[in-house]
């Protein structure tokens, strides 16, 4: 028989129950108990999912509070020195190094491969002393084993947490393996003496391309983890991995699990190599995205697999269910036609339930699975909701020219100042304000009809007002009308563009309590009316200083959604781009002068393969300067990133041509500015002071001491100053106080810049 499994779960809970605890927890409104028990019941469900959709192993060790690369560092030692105050209880010690404390910056925070999930790099030196410290891992191991069915605990392996982390001495991370495997091989000896067969050990480095040091190292720390007793499923993902057979071959474990959704060609490779006593785990439900899985190619892919393979096939997920919503059960307005089209984690159960079956006991058994399956995915290939002919012609429209700007950036710069007239080193924010309780309250009423759309609107100028008038009295030179009327910056405008569909319930998790609800895009894009254009017109009229017209970009449009999957990302891009165009033009129109076009998941669809980076990068950079190539010399387009390396893809990004780029850089100390600096980056650039994902508000004198860096890598005459990233995730007394300091820190700055030598 087939054997099922899952490579993690969703561990936000239905409700989003963990970010409210995590939140109430952080905010004083419960204790630790209170969030341990909210836990405790969200880990006990979704075991008891798997065992209703008759799994043979359930995961344990996948859930984690904030995030796992942080649950490991705690797991191993890992907790850097300038911490040593803070060690004090474990969920407290977890806090501090993800949220910050009042002495000490939190660990800096990244992409995970190419995903919108965040997770913090552990800080690690020369000499790092490793210890285990397994008690909360082994307790949820301990229990999930208490429900009677077999337990399969999830570990980020050695050389994916080492490659993962940071130095913070230049000291080589690689050379810290053995110290680190001693632990590893401890707590398998741990999960050995509780009655666990099986452990998932995560390596999804495998699929990138590693240097042959990196590469070499598996054997000999695989070989410190041999005859620990637990059998070993070597699980990879995200991309192909078969540059790496030859050594994954060698290694002493009893299973390998591939992505046969990203890579489904490297399933002949892997299945040929194996030999005749490991196990093959197919990932042949797709983890990444909510479309339904065409059962009859899944079972034409696994029925020779199986008949060579017998009981050492296993089916799962690509990876693991966190990056897909939990369950389609409470979506109750989406279109029943596009619903039908889709599968969340739960559905994607049924989906390997269906599969197992039907090798098992034969398609007959689940005909009537595979019969809504057929009809279904000939639902989706003939709707007319999919494909649009006023797209199509637009895409034939295209022209090369579309994609300049009238003038050079030198150019367009010397207008740009004569027009908006900002001080050296200008001052503004990303975009957003803090979300308050009364925003949200307004928009929950409005959406269920107790608050007419009159006053609906009346409430959000009132917003619109207040952060206008903060901002002038804080002394910022660009501002922003603080997106009120905003939930988030992709659902909003997909909301009001055709192609799209909205989810009531379809959460994600970014980051520790961060979730967010990625739109579905179904069918052809386009822009029926203006979005944004009515109200950056009542903030600009509101204040003298210039107010940014704030746009999300075609490219973080299409990685922050659920895509289509029925034509190329490229193609569906360009139709984003287009409906962002028509946006733009209109704002200029409206008399907005500087407009600020967001690619924060610009990096983030970088394929994890450097062959494939300049198709990628090509239709990357033509996307984005379709949407903001539309405007006068005069008008100063403004694009953000956060969170992702840049030095690897600077041409790819001067080649973008946005005026002005503000980049997230105070967690990493201005280090990811230093590559803009050797790259000689032509245009002007806002590298963030200050960490809006923390709670902390740092000085005026920190942000000072990082503005003098950022003048040593950039002329200070193209430096902009400006927080990481948005602030709806703030409050307004902490919003406040960072941006006097920053504002402060610039002007103190700008007045020793203008002084005579």
């Amino acid at each position: 028989m087939a054997l099922t499994h899952l490579l993690g779960y969703p561990r936000i809970g239905e409700r989003r129950e963990l970010k409210f605890a995590l939140e109430s927890f952080w905010q004083g409104g419960s204790d630790a108990a209170a969030l341990q028990q909210v836990g405790a019941r969200l880990r006990h469900a979704a075991w008891l999912r798997q065992q209703q959709a008759g799994l043979g192993l359930l995961s344990a060790g996948d859930f984690a509070f904030y995030d796992p690369m942080l649950d490991h560092a705690l797991m191993f030692g890992a907790i850097p020195p300038r911490f040593t105050a803070e060690r004090c209880d474990r969920l407290a010690t977890a806090f501090a190094l993800a949220r910050g404390t009042p002495g000490q910056p939190a660990l800096e925070m990244t992409k995970w491969f190419d995903t919108n999930y965040h997770y913090l790099k552990p800080e690690l030196h020369a000499g790092q002393d490793f210890h285990l410290d397994a008690h909360a891992y082994l307790a949820q191991v301990a229990d999930a084993q208490a429900l009677g069915s077999p337990v399969k605990p999830v570990l980020i392996g050695p050389l994916s947490f080492l490659w993962l982390a940071k130095s913070t001495d230049g000291a080589d991370r690689l050379a810290l393996w053995p110290a680190l495997t001693a632990c590893y091989a401890e707590l398998l000896r741990s999960l050995a003496d509780a009655g666990v067969e099986w452990v998932q050990i995560d390596e999804p480095i495998l699929a990138l391309d590693l240097d042959p040091a990196w590469r070499d190292a598996f054997a000999p720390a695989y070989a410190a983890l041999a005859g620990t007793r637990p059998k070993l499923l070597l699980a990879t993902y995200f991309d192909d991995v078969t540059h790496h057979l030859d050594t994954i071959t060698a290694l002493p474990v009893q299973g390998l699990h591939v992505d046969a959704v990203r890579a489904p060609w490297q399933l002949a490779a892997a299945a040929d190599r194996l030999g005749a006593q490991r196990v093959l785990s197919v990932g042949i439900v797709d983890g990444r995205n909510i479309w339904r899985t065409d059962l009859r190619r899944a079972l034409a892919t696994l029925q020779p697999l199986h008949e060579r393979f017998g009981e050492r096939l296993w089916l799962a997920p690509s990876c693991s269910l966190a990056h897909v919503p939990l369950s389609l059960r409470h979506e109750t307005r989406l279109d029943p036609q596009i619903k039908r089209w889709l599968a969340f984690a739960d559905e994607k159960l049924g989906e390997l339930s269906t599969l197992q079956r039907a090798l098992d006991e034969g398609e007959d058994a689940v005909r009537e699975a595979l019969a809504e399956s057929d009809a279904a995915l000939a639902s989706r290939r003939h709707s007319r909701l999919v494909t649009h002919p006023y797209v199509a012609k637009r895409l034939q429209q295209l022209t090369p020219a579309m994609e300049r700007r009238t003038s050079a950036y030198p150019v367009r710069a010397e207008r740009q100042r004569a027009a908006l007239q900002l001080p050296l080193l200008p001052t503004t924010t990303i975009g957003s304000f803090p979300q308050t309780p009364e925003i949200r309250a307004d928009r929950a009423a409005w959406r269920r009809g107790e608050l007419g759309a009159y006053d609906y609107l009346q409430r959000m100028r009132e917003e619109i007002r207040h952060a206008i008038q903060q901002q002038e009295s804080l002394g910022l030179d660009v501002l922003v009308h603080g997106e009120a009327e905003r939930s988030d910056m992709v659902d909003y405008f997909a909301e009001h563009l055709f192609g799209f569909a909205l989810t009531e319930n379809g959460w994600v998790q970014s980051y520790g309590s961060r979730c967010v609800k990625p739109p579905v895009i179904y069918g052809d894009v386009h822009r029926p009316d203006a979005i944004t254009v009515d109200t950056a017109r009542y903030a600009q009229s509101l204040t003298d200083k210039p107010v940014k017209g704030m746009l999300t970009g075609p490219v973080t449009m299409l990685q922050w959604s659920f895509v289509r999957d029925d034509q190329p990302r490229e193609l569906t891009a360009r139709q984003l781009a287009l409906a962002i165009r028509d946006e733009v033009a209109d704002l200029e129109k409206a008399g907005i002068g500087v407009i600020q076009i967001d690619e924060p998941a610009f990096r983030e669809g970088l394929p994890l393969k450097r062959r494939d980076w300049p198709p990628y990068l090509h239709w990357a950079v033509q996307a984005f300067k379709l949407a903001a190539c539309c405007v006068a010399d005069e008008t100063q387009v403004h694009t953000h990133m956060c969170y992702s390396e840049f030095n690897d893809i600077l041409p790819a990004i001067a080649a973008m041509d946005a005026d002005v780029i503000t980049i997230e850089t105070s967690r990493s100390n201005m280090e990811l500015l230093d590559g803009f600096g050797s790259f000689a980056y032509p245009n002007e650039i806002g590298p963030g002071v200050y960490d809006i994902h923390s709670p902390r508000v740092p000085s005026q004198q920190e942000m000072e001491r990082l503005l003098e860096r950022a003048c040593e890598v950039v002329d200070p005459r193209r430096l902009w100053v400006n927080p990481d990233c948005g602030l709806k995730t703030r409050r307004w007394p902490e919003t406040n106080a960072a941006l006097s300091h920053m504002v402060q820190a610039a002007k103190t700055l700008r007045e020793r810049l203008l002084q005579p030598a």
